[in-house]
């Protein structure tokens, strides 16, 4: 395993923007507060709903009777809704009783220990967007992603400081049969990165494949006694958990691996349109399905999850970037840290088709809520266009600016004797400019951050260079950075031994398309 460190510490900032080395690091710890919203009482009610909801309505199983099993022999009422379904009721706080056993916070271990990420309490982790099937630019348009795309993405994500993560499906690969894709995309994750990632979940025998990997990679029993790699799973909504779902949470969570658990909420669709009755919801479905998990295994990591969404009411297309789901977002981290679990919500969404003015300020109303909210783990940070229908190149470079910035911005203000600044005033004095004062020259490689793709120049130089504008110069910025890529260095035994294992996978069963 390779123990290289990928960043450098303690550099100088040169006259190319988007050094930022002081703010460069595994994780974020914010120093900033979280914005609560809602008061005790609003709290309550809305968790006195979603106690309701699983206490009256109650949740429908797909196809799993071992994750009924668990449930009924915890205490769960259950009634038998014909072949494979079954419906579970939950006394209130049955589940928030099982869920007593998460850990609050967690370490993801990567190959490289030096990207080790925290997950949970003050901790903020970066990641990139997740389950496009088609990728754009602005040199050929939007096509299906290819397994090309998935390893660009990859690369583009290990080559930034400004994420943490390696993320998952960063785009459908479907080039790769769809039964065959998850190995190639593990080993990517794998050889193109060496930072912490997400395994597949389209299947259970897909996450136990990704699991299995993983044992190769970091040791069998240091993957059994740490969180090496993590599952995002989907509820389906309204109050559905699917056999592949929980079949799933259950490979991750009997191997001490994390899982993520996400209802996809449509407000108005699957949800109700109302913020409060959607994040009841939500609650509702994640924690049940958090609750599986520590069932299975107590003390597994689990990432309590929400997606809220609005709809354009006269037309039914799904909107993302909206202010409702924003606010949703900051009630669900208050209820997050009632619940003592880490919070996964929000990115970098919208629904312009183009990286373009539409594609930023929707970004920023659903990022800055999930920064604003306490989240901890932020699949979507960058690349998401299109309703998340595409992964786009220039809205990664775009996005990853944007995180970039939010490094510094959730550093917060430090106040002590240096940063407040007096000896600057006091050295020059009044009507006295500060360009060459001690203070300045002290800090003025690090002082702001720097943006890897502003024009701050004038508008007469901005001109005379041909008027570039910021997508162009994200579309110039993300082929330097491939064209600049080095692979982190892969022990060779490693890699043959996770080579053979899938040759061995691929060469047992059948192409599957569908």
């Amino acid at each position: 395993m390779s123990q290289r460190r990928r960043r450098s510490k303690g550099k100088t900032r040169d006259a190319t923007p988007g050094q930022n080395p002081h703010l460069e690091r595994p994780y974020i710890q914010r120093g900033i507060p979280t914005y609560d919203i809602l008061s005790e009482e609003n709290l309550v009610e809305i968790e006195a709903t979603a106690d309701r909801i699983l206490a009256e309505i109650g949740m429908e199983f797909r196809e799993d009777p071992e994750a009924v099993r668990l449930f009924r022999e915890a205490g769960a009422e259950v009634t038998e809704l014909g072949s494979d379904r079954w419906n579970l009721k939950f006394a209130p706080g049955m589940i928030r009783g099982i869920l007593k056993s998460a850990p609050s916070e967690f370490t993801q271990h990567a190959r490289n220990p030096a990207n080790n990420v925290q997950i949970g309490g003050n901790n903020v982790v970066f990641a990139p967007s997740y389950g496009s099937p088609f990728v754009m630019d602005l040199d050929r348009g939007r096509r299906y992603g290819t397994m090309e795309d998935f390893q660009n993405f990859v690369k583009l994500a290990q080559s930034t400081p400004w994420l943490h993560h390696s993320g998952g499906t960063v785009c459908e690969p479907t080039d790769v049969a769809v039964n065959k894709r998850h190995l190639d995309m593990v080993m990517s994750h794998i050889q193109y990165s060496d930072r912490p990632f997400l395994g597949s979940v389209t299947a259970p025998e897909r996450a136990a494949d990704s699991v299995e990997m993983t044992r190769m990679l970091f040791g069998k029993d240091f993957v059994d006694q740490n969180c090496v790699i993590m599952g995002n799973f989907n509820t389906t909504s309204p109050l559905v958990l699917d056999g592949i779902t929980t079949g799933g949470i259950r490979e991750y969570a009997s191997a001490n691996q994390g899982s993520i658990h996400l209802p996809f909420l449509l407000g108005g669709a699957v949800s109700p349109l109302t913020m409060a009755g959607s994040v009841a919801q939500c609650l509702a479905e994640s924690m049940t399905s958090c609750a599986l998990a520590q069932l299975v295994r107590p003390g597994a990591p689990v990432v309590l999850a929400s997606f809220q969404s609005s709809m354009a009411m006269r037309s039914g297309s799904p909107t993302f970037g909206t202010p409702e789901p924003a606010l949703g977002s900051l009630v669900y981290g208050q209820l997050a840290r009632r619940l003592n679990l880490p919070l996964r919500c929000a990115g970098n969404f919208t629904t312009s088709k183009l990286p373009d003015a539409q594609a930023m300020s929707q970004a920023m109303m659903s990022m800055m809520s999930a920064v604003h909210c306490g989240a901890n783990f932020l699949l979507h940070s960058a690349g998401f266009l299109d309703g998340l229908l595409s992964m786009s190149y220039e809205k990664f470079m775009l996005d990853v600016d944007v995180c970039g910035a939010l490094h510094a911005y959730l550093d917060g203000v430090p106040v002590n004797e240096d940063t407040l600044g007096y000896d600057a005033l006091a050295e020059k004095g009044p009507g006295e400019h500060l360009f060459e004062s001690a203070h300045t020259m002290r800090h003025y490689k690090t002082a702001y951050y720097d943006s890897a793709l502003d024009d701050n120049q004038p508008w007469e130089t901005w001109d005379e260079a041909g008027c570039v504008d910021m997508s162009a110069r994200a579309n110039a910025a993300w082929k330097k950075s491939l064209a600049d890529y080095q692979a982190p260095a892969l022990d060779d035994g490693i890699r043959d031994g996770l080579n053979d294992y899938i040759n061995e996978k691929k060469t047992s069963i059948e192409d599957m398309w569908y």
